[in-house]
């Protein structure tokens, strides 16, 4: 079962865990920590934590899309976003912890409010997609649950809820199959039959192990608690 299976409440909460999981490792970090680099390329805790607000502040900009049925794309461009992040992350460290909090909740009283009719709406997305807004559950899910590893102190994948993995395996697996990567690679969940990535192409790589080991893997973030000789994976994002 998929986040997708879920009742919208239910995804929602899912979300908002994710979020207090992300809040929990943020405040663990001293101001001096913010400035510290991460595994992501160019980027420390600082330009993550002004990633992740500015992203619940793009998602209220798709709720107001929906509830008012005026287009308001999440960025005006991708130049835009990057800026923003860069200029956030020269924030002072209670700027960043205020722009966090302050985004959160504004994104949580954009989805309290929404009526019921406009759920549906289709905004789009800042890689194109058209989708209904009830996306941004799933979005958001997204961001906090992964960055909240980024940040570097003590987040695992195999603190997230199995259905969050999963529903993070269908996802990246979905895209490298749109994007038509990851021929040959086979995938196999403990447990679970092998499922290739790209069916019609011979297998030639094997990742197997652990849900959360699998899905790390598969998002980027390294191959722990896999054994040896993993192939890179695809870019996802």
């Amino acid at each position: 079962m998929g986040l997708h299976d879920l009742p919208l409440a239910e995804r929602l909460l899912v979300a908002r865990r994710g979020t207090a999981y992300f809040a929990q490792r943020l405040a663990e970090l001293t101001d001096e920590q913010l400035h510290e680099p991460t595994a992501l390329s160019g980027w420390s805790r600082a330009h993550l934590v002004a990633h992740v607000g500015y992203n619940a502040a793009a998602l209220c900009r798709l709720l107001e899309w929906a509830a008012t049925g005026i287009e308001t794309p999440m960025y005006a461009s991708p130049e835009q976003r990057g800026r923003e992040i860069a200029e956030g992350a020269t924030l002072s460290a209670a700027a960043l912890r205020n722009l966090f909090d302050h985004t959160v909740a504004r994104l949580d009283e954009k989805w309290r409010n929404l009526p019921d009719s406009a759920w549906e709406a289709q905004v789009r997305t800042a890689q194109g997609r058209t989708v209904p807004v009830s996306e941004t559950a799933w979005m958001r899910t997204r961001e906090v649950w992964i960055h909240a590893v980024d940040l570097g102190n003590g987040g695992r994948f195999g603190d997230f809820p199995d259905v969050v993995l999963e529903s993070l395996l269908t996802d990246i697996t979905g895209m490298w199959r749109r994007k038509d990567l990851g021929a040959g690679l086979v995938l196999t969940v403990d447990g679970c039959e092998p499922v290739a990535v790209q069916p019609d192409s011979a297998p030639a790589g094997k990742v197997s192990g652990p849900l959360a080991a699998v899905v790390r893997w598969a998002a980027g973030r390294g191959a722990v608690g896999l054994g040896p000789d993993i192939p890179e994976p695809p870019h996802w994002l």
